[in-house]
């Protein structure tokens, strides 16, 4: 992984035309049968975390970019064979605004953390609605990468800033990425979810609240993205998000959308709310950009697989 090409790997979204919520609402969902789910058990203990992650190891982790090594880097959507040919550049497209700014922390979203190949990550996340009170959403390719297999140390820093870790820091005990990023890491399907041990006692949704989460909703709905992008410009230590409506991926040929946002890698992984502000439904998360086009998030659609990796992940 290389901080230099984060662009097209974790940036953070904007928000979809809260009026093109259409007839779809929230969605506490049910099993899908549409897809087999991946699952893999944490088992690094809460006091082991506690002590692994100072707050110089979480102010000195690297932005996660893997998705942007290489491939995505080239503007292409799916790993390449040998021989592929590149996909085109970037359409011209008319300015947006596309301008992160900052806000204030919101206690069920925050950063991820977790180590990978000997290397110490960051990403963001959001706490979900669930049975099991115990949901995080976030970026499948902060959980597992074909090269370097299942990251480990994960945790979940709801509200974090500036080095200030106001709720604690929740150990995760399961990932759930969709089977076709754990599979090939297709950018289409880059969602997962971590269901997270209690702490003093509490459910992470009892102790910070939990968004509402929706599934195979309308697409070029407007939104809001929040995250902690690390990278330059960016220091990681702040809650930033952009606002804007969703079009489709007219470089890769991805089933993602993306919407205007200048974040950088770290922001991988933040909540995608539909309208405007932290309050509405999350439908997607921070994922990729391609270098060719500057200023563009995408985000995964959420569909029948990424509900089933949910719905796995909510009843545990």
């Amino acid at each position: 992984m290389n901080s230099r090409g984060l662009k097209a790997g974790l940036i953070a979204a904007s928000a979809l035309m809260a009026s093109a919520l259409m007839t779809a609402g929230p969605v506490q969902a049910a099993p899908s049968t549409d897809a087999a789910t991946v699952s893999h058990t944490q088992n690094e203990g809460q006091a082991a975390l506690d002590a692994y992650w100072t707050a110089d190891r979480m102010e000195s982790a690297k932005p996660a970019n893997t998705i942007n090594s290489g491939w995505a880097a080239e503007g292409r959507s799916v790993m390449p064979k040998a021989g592929q040919q590149s996909v085109a550049k970037a359409p011209k497209e008319p300015l947006v605004e596309a301008r992160a700014t900052a806000q204030s922390p919101v206690p069920r979203i925050g950063k991820v953390f977790f180590t990978q190949g000997g290397q110490n990550y960051v990403c963001s996340g959001n706490a979900v609605q669930s049975g099991n009170q115990s949901v995080v959403a976030t970026a499948g390719h902060c959980t597992h990468d074909l090269s370097t297999g299942w990251v480990t140390n994960f945790v979940f820093v709801p509200g974090y800033n500036n080095g200030a870790a106001p709720y604690g820091k929740f150990t995760a005990r399961s990932l759930h990425p969709t089977s076709e990023w754990v599979a090939r890491n297709d950018i289409s399907y880059d969602a997962a979810f971590a269901v997270m041990n209690t702490l003093n006692g509490r459910t992470l949704s009892a102790t910070v609240g939990a968004s509402s989460i929706g599934f195979n909703m309308a697409r070029g709905l407007t939104y809001s993205a929040y995250g902690y992008p690390a990278a330059t410009p960016f220091s990681g230590e702040r809650l930033l998000s952009c606002y804007g409506k969703a079009s489709a991926d007219r470089i890769g040929g991805t089933q993602s959308q993306g919407i205007p946002c200048n974040m950088t890698g770290g922001s991988s992984g933040g909540p995608w709310f539909i309208g405007s502000g932290s309050t509405g439904t999350q439908n997607s998360v921070n994922s990729f950009g391609y270098s060719t086009q500057s200023n563009v998030m995408y985000g995964p659609y959420f569909g029948s697989s990424i509900q089933s990796a949910y719905s796995t992940a909510a009843s545990r």
